[in-house]
């Protein structure tokens, strides 16, 4: 069990006077309580206050759970806008000889806006292995289209050494698409 409040006095008032007078706390961040700590104090019970002498004995523990910060939790893709860019981009993965992932997308498709955060995510857990991008279809010329053969939304390509690998179309469920495209990067890696 944890407990996290702002203010702990106000919670257990009996176990935070008793522990700060043994000086328990832990420099203020954590606060840690010991296995099998009891308590003496007042109890309400019955409608009154009873003086118990010794409360059941238990196991408290409260912990701080700080997020890993050396890791991104998601990368924003980077969106690519004509076929220019699309050369540079592919030209700049084939010297680092690193795969380049790209989601073709629209803005009015549902499963694509939906799709978009889980490869976010899926590009933090990669971010130094592939780089991915988005292509908006609708904002770009149709001949960016054309070369990527897109037919439907969303589609989700792996690029190496300047051409198409392999691709997942994302007409289901995401997860099961985010699984797909991980086992498609792990391919390629």
């Amino acid at each position: 069990m944890s407990v996290l409040a702002a203010n702990s006095q106000v919670m257990f008032p009996e176990i935070y006077q008793r522990y700060q007078r043994q000086q328990l706390w832990n420099s203020g961040s954590c606060l840690f309580w010991p296995k099998n700590s009891g308590f003496s104090g007042t109890v309400w019970s019955d409608g009154k206050w009873k003086k118990k002498q010794k409360m059941k004995r238990r196991t408290w523990r409260v912990e701080a759970a700080w997020p890993d910060l050396s890791k991104p939790r998601a990368i924003e893709m980077e969106p690519i806008n004509d076929c220019d860019q699309l050369d540079q981009i592919l030209a700049a993965a084939q010297q680092l000889s690193q795969p380049v992932l790209i989601d073709w997308m629209a803005a009015w498709c549902r499963k694509c806006i939906y799709l978009k955060p889980k490869l976010e995510k899926l590009a933090a857990e990669f971010h130094t292995k592939i780089k991915f991008y988005y292509v908006d279809v609708n904002k770009v010329p149709q001949t960016l289209v054309k070369r990527g053969n897109i037919s439907k939304m969303p589609t989700i390509q792996l690029w190496k050494d300047g051409e198409m690998k392999e691709e997942v179309i994302g007409g289901h469920k995401a997860w099961l698409v985010t699984e797909e495209v991980r086992q498609m990067i792990q391919k390629f890696i």
